[in-house]
């Protein structure tokens, strides 16, 4: 099924990649505006920052804040590899992002749907559209081969 968000996820997949040069996690995140323009986009940078918060999700969101010069991401669709955790989850609820795009379900710290669901939360002032599984299994692949290859050079 192709839907209007593949161009971009094949884009956050591109920046993903760019993640395992220093040997993070592939995740990458793509902030369109409006009109579906790139406005943003980050890979995990946790290892090369040395910064627990360096999420893709979150610094796609912090750069598109930055282009627009605002905090509020109205009308923004965040398109994100894999299925933000709590922490990527309740930025773009913050952001006030109107979409969450994502490829692969998150089994281990998933919050828009797996484990928990931060986005959905009718507690919450703001509930982004979700729309999962955009091209999947390209992600779910990229995980597989990084982890496979991770496990592989530490024995595990």
């Amino acid at each position: 099924m192709s839907t209007p968000f593949e161009g971009a996820m094949r884009r956050a997949l591109d920046a993903a990649r760019a993640a395992m040069a220093h040997d993070d996690v592939p995740i990458g995140a793509v902030v369109l505006d409006a009109t579906g323009s790139v406005i943003a986009e980050a890979h995990n940078r946790r290892e090369a920052d040395g910064d627990p918060t360096a999420h893709a999700e979150v610094l796609a969101l912090r750069s598109a804040s930055k282009q627009y010069g605002t905090w509020r991401l109205s009308g923004c669709s965040l398109v994100v590899t894999l299925e933000p955790c709590t922490m990527c989850a309740g930025a773009a609820v913050l952001a006030r992002v109107h979409r969450l795009v994502f490829g692969a379900w998150n089994n281990d710290m998933g919050a828009a749907g797996t484990l928990w669901d931060v986005v959905r939360d009718r507690r919450l002032n703001h509930r982004p559209e979700v729309i999962p599984g955009v091209l999947a299994d390209e992600s779910s692949a990229l995980l597989a081969e990084f982890f496979a290859h991770h496990r592989g050079s530490e024995g595990l």
